[in-house]
Parts: C-alpha cells; structure tokens; sequence
C-alpha cells in the first residue's frame, strides 16, 4: 500500500493543518454532540485534568461534573493503584537526599578524575564516570515520573496542581546541588502542601534545601558575620592556607531570594515593595541555609549568619534580637498580604480558566482566599463554580504546553506510559524540558510562548507517531478506542466526537479526509486519521 503513508501526511496535510492553526487565534466552540453535560465535563477534564481518557466525559457527565470536581478536590480519598504500582519502577523514589547527596560527590570526584586524565593524556580507568551517568538517569527519572503521575493518576486536579506550584516555585534542577536536592523538593515540599495552605507551603518552599541553593539564599550571611571554622578543617595548614579557607565561607548579603520572593513568589511585581524592602527581607532571611551533603543536607539555621538588628518590610517593624522566628513572621505576613492573594489568585485563574483571566474570576478567587485563610482547596472550588469558568469564552481558549499536549495525547488514545525516559525527553525535544528553566519565573503560561511553526510541526509528527504505534514510550491501542477506518467520512466524524469534543473546523476535517483519499486499509487510514487529529490546530487547545 502506501508504506510511506505517514511521512507523506506530515509534510504535506500537516502544512495545511498547521496553516490554520497558526491563523486560529480565537478558541473553537465545543460541539453539540453530547449536550450541555458533556461540553461541562470537557472543560473540567480539559482544565482540572490533564484531558480526558476514552470515554471519561460521558462517564463524568453522567456522574455530574460538579460531583466529579468536589471528588478531586479530595484526592486523598481516591484510590491510585494502577499509579502507586507504575512508581514502583523508578528507583530515585527509593533514594533519600544522601542517597543523592553521595552520588553527586562521586560524579563530581570522577569529573575531576577525568579532567586530570585528559590533561596528562592517560587512559580513564574502566568505570569512570558511571556514577555521572547514573546521576544523569536518576534526574531524567524525575522527569519522567512527572509524565507518567500526569497521564496515570487518578487524583487528576492533585498532579494539575502539583505542576502548577512546582513551575511557580521554580527549582533549576542542572544547578550544581539541586541535582541531588530537587527530588526531595518535588515530593517532600510540593507535592504535600499542593491543595492545602498557601502559608504552609510558602514556610516550606523557603526552608527548601533546593530553593535555597538555587536563589543563593543558603550564602547569604550578615553584614561582617564570620563563619567559625572547625580546627580540623584547617589543622595542618600555613596561615596562607587557612586565610584562603576563610575566603571561601560565605560572606555578605545575597538578594537573589529575597527579591524573588517578593515578585515571583508572593506580592507580585506591582505589589508595592521597595529595594529596601528586598534588602530587608534579604537580611530578615540570613542564616537560612542548607547542612553539608555529608551531613544530610537538609534545612539549617545559622545562629552566626543571622542578623539581629532591627528590620522594617512593607512598613511593619521587626524588632532586633529576633531569630528565625522572625522569618516565619514575615513568611505568614506575606502569605497573608492583599497584593499576595490578588497576585496568586490571579495566576491560578489564568491557570485554570484563560491567559487574561477576567476580573471576575480573579475577584472570586481573592474572596475565598480572604475567607478561607489561603486554602488552595476552597480557592480552586470559588474559581470553578464562577460563570467565567464555564463561560463559552473560556472553552479551548488556552493553548497546551508542550507537557500538556503530550499527557492529553496519550490520555486520549488510551495509551500506557513506560517507565522509560522516553516521554519526557519528547516533551524536552518539544520546548519544555521539566526541571530545567534556568530562570525563577518558570515556563510561561500564555500562548504566545508555545505557538510557532516549527514548534507546531514537531506535535504533529509526535501525534502521528502515537497514532501509528512509533512513538517510544507509549503504547497506543487504537483499536480499543476507534473501530477501522471503513467509511472515512463517517470516521473522521467519530475521531471529532471522542478525541476532538465536536470542535473539529471543516477545513481541517476536508484536509484529513484528503489526506485519507487513498489509503485502502483501514488500521492505515484509522492511525493516520488520529495522528492528524491529534496534532490539528484544534488538539492544541484545551
């Protein structure tokens, strides 16, 4: 037949398909096929899940999507069996941060080791740089655990969530540490405050191990403070030798997290602090640091790097004297400040509803934040039971980032991730490689970031390749989901109702069915149908 039928679709029908997307700016309406219910529950499984499965709307419809969200709301009630057992498979779940902590030292001791090898032009010792590569597979593992958490559980709004705090929490995972460091701020910072308070998890983000490294917080010390240094540290050496150790110490303040805290993490940029503010917050945070990986690197405070004197943010006096108990202070202050619920709440909805959330939702939002004392919980129920959430505006009006779209498509084809790497280097190839934005402010929210040609063209062979049963990683059963391609008319009409909710455009539907004019079997034309589907201008939308 057309042996080359996949290829052939991908750089001709794609281009028409991908012309369209990139003139689609305005969100395509949900189709009438299953009625009010089943639209709702679309937009629930779209923006509180990571998209639907085979037949989740109609089942969530059925049960009623309201009673299907107030189920999600409470994910500790939720059994995740198939999830729990897929886990069993990644061994940096089984690795606590000496664990870590130890490998890292020796890839590093074995990078040295090499860097000397190469210099005197000897042959490396078999079995350097295992431990590199060991820790390399551990960090991709991390990666993929997040896909495959995302495409499996059943506490769907939970891992939505999860993604959501650990991208506005942002950890560069290739920073030096944080190699051994992010793991345990995934699962043990993130992951249990992720629908409980938000001053609970802010307390916990700054007592990060991984933040604080990443934002340098960990070398912020007093103004003039001097580390004291252990005898056996500098037993042996010269005075030279041991004024080098003493240059080495942290010394002076660092405003990297402090600063970042205030804009990223709380206030927002127009919250209304000043440089001296940061200075402050900075110097209100000093001797927040980390133990040595020997010692198992966990949170510490540093009675000798604090700084004692008397500090004043946003107008509220800390008194001198004080210890670490003046950073819980300001920490509770700013979960609690106008500009933090306004700033946060306004993210969350953007989130969950649209780019430019309207005003109402955001009002919502910050009322039930008021009253509930930044419960993430009761925030997330006050956004969906707004009009603007359910509003015809808001169905499909945010397009997927690259993590999205591969989670919804396997959701939607059924498929089951491995417990290889595979899927997440494919959402990386795709412009989101997880754990590594180097910058504090995560990946972007908006469309604009996600959509280009290039970027366009790479979700359609991606989805062709699901279609077709190619792509490493996920094993896609079409035909559990989709009878054969007999009709392909009737077909493509099906492939609209379960994978696209009815909103496939009649372009797109005249350029697949074009693209299926010749091809005469029907698992064929049934895996090119999907695949062209999948990666469609109106897939990209959720």
């Amino acid at each position: 037949m057309r042996a080359t039928m996949v290829g052939r679709a991908v750089s001709t029908g794609a281009a028409a398909i991908l012309a369209v997307a990139l003139r689609c700016v305005a969100p395509a309406p949900l189709g009438a096929q299953g009625g009010a219910a089943r639209d709702s529950a679309v937009q629930a499984l779209n923006r509180l899940a990571w998209g639907p499965r085979p037949g989740e709307a109609d089942r969530v419809a059925a049960a009623g999507v309201m009673v299907w969200i107030e189920h999600q709301l409470s994910p500790e009630r939720i059994p995740d069996d198939a999830l729990r057992a897929r886990e069993r498979a990644f061994t940096i779940l089984r690795l606590d941060v000496d664990d870590l902590a130890r490998r890292f030292v020796a890839a590093r001791r074995d990078q040295q080791a090499r860097r000397r090898d190469d210099t005197t032009a000897t042959e490396a010792p078999p079995g350097r740089g295992t431990e590199a590569a060991a820790l390399r597979r551990l960090g991709a593992e991390t990666q993929q655990l997040a896909v495959v958490r995302a495409v499996l559980s059943e506490r769907q709004l939970y891992e939505v969530l999860v993604d959501f705090w650990t991208n506005h929490f942002n950890v560069f995972y290739a920073k030096g540490a944080d190699r051994y460091l992010l793991p345990a701020h995934i699962e043990e910072t993130i992951r249990p405050n992720a629908l409980g308070r938000f001053e609970d998890l802010l307390i916990a983000t700054a007592r990060s191990p991984a933040m604080l490294f990443y934002l340098d917080n960990a070398q912020s010390v007093a103004s003039g403070a001097r580390p004291p240094i252990p005898p056996r540290a500098v037993r042996g050496l010269t005075a030279e030798q041991r004024d080098m150790v003493a240059q080495r110490m942290p010394r002076g303040l660092n405003e990297n997290y402090a600063r970042e805290l205030l804009e990223l993490h709380t206030l927002g940029v127009d919250g209304g602090y000043t440089q001296d503010d940061i200075v402050n917050v900075a110097r209100i945070l000093t001797g927040w640091g980390i133990e040595r990986p020997g010692q198992g690197a966990a949170f510490a405070f540093r009675e000798w790097a604090h700084d004692r004197g008397e500090k004043v943010v946003l107008g509220e006096r800390f008194p001198p004297g004080q210890g670490m108990d003046e950073g819980i202070r300001l920490l509770r202050m700013l979960a609690r400040h106008p500009a933090t619920m306004h700033h946060l709440s306004r993210k969350l909805c953007a989130r969950l509803v649209a780019d430019e959330p309207p005003d109402g939702c955001v009002d919502a939002a910050v009322a039930a934040w008021r009253a509930s004392d930044g419960d993430v919980r009761a925030v997330v129920r006050a956004i969906v039971r707004t009009p603007d959430f359910w509003a015809p505006a808001a169905r499909r009006a945010k397009v997927k980032s690259p993590l999205e779209f591969v989670v919804s498509a396997v959701r939607a084809t059924g498929a089951v991730p491995d417990s290889s790497l595979r899927l997440a280097r494919l959402v990386g190839r795709l412009g989101q490689p997880l754990y590594l934005q180097s910058a504090p402010t995560g990946w972007p929210e908006a469309q604009a970031d996600w959509v280009n040609a290039g970027a366009l063209l790479a979700r359609m062979n991606a989805a062709v390749a699901l279609a077709a049963g190619r792509l490493p990683g996920a094993a896609a059963d079409l035909e559990a989901v989709l009878p054969n391609a007999v009709d392909h008319a009737r077909f493509v009409d099906l492939v609209n109702e379960r994978l696209l909710a009815g909103s496939m455009t009649d372009r797109t539907r005249a350029v697949i069915l074009d693209q299926l004019r010749d091809v005469t079997d029907p698992a064929q034309a049934r895996a090119l149908a999907v695949g062209l589907a999948i990666g469609g201008p109106e897939f990209q939308r959720q």
